[in-house]
């Protein structure tokens, strides 16, 4: 575990945006959320989006709700360019009805995602999507170089989960809770994931992480929700998470 608490400030760094869900955003009235410049660089990928003209009532309202929709995903910034190569390979993510497909070619790693979920860009996460209007429903990946050659290196699963959780995976004045801690192989690799809680005085979130060692990289993918929407959403958070897989480059 010494090695592991070595890495804390560098993990700190780059996975503490993530633990903290509604940082850099503003509610607006309507319920949109809205980038504060004086917290963390956050730009949401733009998506074409269209309706037909209003022909009644519940037309309009539809129309209403994409325009609300397009702020969020449009009017924000300027669409961004993917560098992601989401073409089906061998090593891809296996596709699954509601669920997106990415697969980094560059940093070695692939996962689903939900249908929906929009891509932001966020100073210190390698790759993060979320629900434009739930922001805890969301996942991350990261990666921080590292000279061990497997996970089980750093110690247990619920050592190394304990120590992600409370030095960064959640603020030092959130309650946390871990749930459970285990590991499993996929083709060889040893891939940790661990269930845990975070409490906020204006929220609840329920999470689940995936940690895995490969290409001389400590990776880290983290899911979750709000805790009034985790019976809802476990099953798909549960794909998301058992989705994220490591390849060689």
């Amino acid at each position: 575990m010494a090695a592991l608490q070595n890495a804390m400030p560098s993990l700190h760094h780059t996975l503490f945006t993530n633990s903290f869900p509604q940082r850099g955003l503003q509610k607006l009235s309507h319920g949109a959320f809205l980038c504060c410049k004086t917290s963390v660089s956050l730009h949401v990928r733009g998506e074409h989006l269209s309706s037909p003209p209003a022909a009644s009532s519940s037309s309009s309202q539809f129309q209403d709700s994409c325009g609300r929709r397009r702020m969020i995903a449009v009017g924000i910034t300027a669409p961004l360019v993917s560098i992601v190569d989401r073409t089906p390979i061998a090593f891809a993510a296996e596709t699954k009805k509601g669920f997106l497909p990415v697969t980094d070619k560059k940093d070695g790693y692939t996962f689903l995602y939900p249908f929906g979920w929009q891509e932001v860009v966020i100073e210190g996460q390698d790759k993060v999507f979320k629900d434009v209007i739930e922001p805890l429903e969301s996942v991350s990946v990261n990666m921080i170089p590292t000279s061990k050659q497997d996970i089980r290196d750093f110690g247990s699963p619920q050592e190394v989960a304990e120590t992600l959780i409370k030095k960064v995976l959640a603020p030092p004045t959130q309650k946390t809770k871990l749930i459970q801690a285990g590991e499993h192989d996929v083709d060889g690799k040893t891939y940790y994931t661990f269930e845990f809680v975070t409490q906020a005085p204006n929220y609840t979130r329920h999470a689940l992480t995936a940690v895995s060692i490969g290409n001389g990289k400590f990776y880290t993918l983290t899911t979750g929700a709000n805790e009034r929407r985790w019976d809802k959403m476990k099953e798909r958070l549960l794909t998301v998470v058992d989705s994220f897989k490591i390849f060689n480059v």
